[in-house]
């Protein structure tokens, strides 16, 4: 008898393990988040020229944080009274001083220059970044707040960039567009520092001219410049370029489709 009583109780807690497995399965499948949606062929096309573009700001932008050539300074090209005359270019991380020969200088040009002639050159690391001192260039002092600045938000630009570039790789090799919208606030917030970049880089320029008029000097800003501005412009384009991408529907197409109903 008592042996019929256990082999009944196994039998019903068999049952009634089975039952609660299916259950569970059927919640089981039914909690099951939905899949993200995969991208398109002509979507990945799209994100891949996009990308393209960010990819050229990117490079700009490193190019130009790289180099000297920022801003030119120039004496006058008769103010030493001899056969040379200085002048010096920088950028956010050290100056040259060159001594050119007055003989190769244009004619028509007052200043001493441009910085692509050859002669004597003479480079030093600013070292405001260190030992916290201001540069002095022609008897005129830097003014070290706004240099720093400056390099900060190029910095902080290019730090973004590269997140930026780090989430259009994974949407593009997971194939899942969810990525796009950071994407594009990265390289938004980028082109914007870059830009900001220079304009206090500007403001410096201005402050290292005012600091003393001993020596009459002219500037011009370089061709470093115009690559990290054309790289500012560059990274904004991308980001609305991604911006659009991410949305779900295709605003060309809304706008078509809208014009169609509003004609008949």
């Amino acid at each position: 008898m008592w042996s019929n009583f256990f082999m009944q109780q196994e039998e019903e807690g068999r049952m009634g393990v089975a039952s609660a497995g299916g259950v569970g399965g059927v919640g089981g499948r039914g909690g099951k988040r939905p899949k993200p949606a995969r991208m398109s062929e002509s979507q990945e096309g799209k994100i891949k020229l996009a990308f393209f573009v960010a990819i050229v700001g990117v490079v700009l932008t490193v190019l130009g944080l790289g180099t000297e050539f920022w801003v030119e300074l120039s004496q006058p090209k008769h103010f030493q009274k001899t056969q040379t005359c200085k002048m010096v270019h920088y950028g956010l991380w050290k100056s040259c001083i060159r001594t050119l020969w007055v003989m190769d200088v244009d004619p028509e040009r007052e200043s001493c220059g441009p910085a692509e002639l050859p002669g004597e050159s003479n480079c030093t690391y600013f070292k405001f970044y260190t030992t916290g001192e201001n540069a002095v260039i022609f008897q005129k002092t830097t003014d070290k707040n706004l240099s720093l600045a400056t390099a900060m938000l190029a910095i902080f630009g290019l730090f973004l960039m590269v997140m930026g570039s780090v989430c259009i790789t994974m949407s593009l090799t997971k194939r899942v567009p969810f990525l796009l919208k950071p994407a594009a606030v990265c390289f938004l917030i980028s082109g914007i520092l870059i830009l900001l970049s220079l304009i206090i880089f500007h403001q410096s320029v201005l402050s290292l001219l005012a600091s003393d008029h001993t020596i009459p000097l002219h500037y011009e800003l370089s061709w470093s410049v115009a690559c990290v501005g054309s790289a500012g412009a560059i990274l904004i384009l991308g980001g609305v370029l991604f911006l659009l991408l991410s949305l779900p529907f295709s605003l060309l197409e809304k706008c078509t489709a809208q014009h169609r109903n509003s004609n008949t």
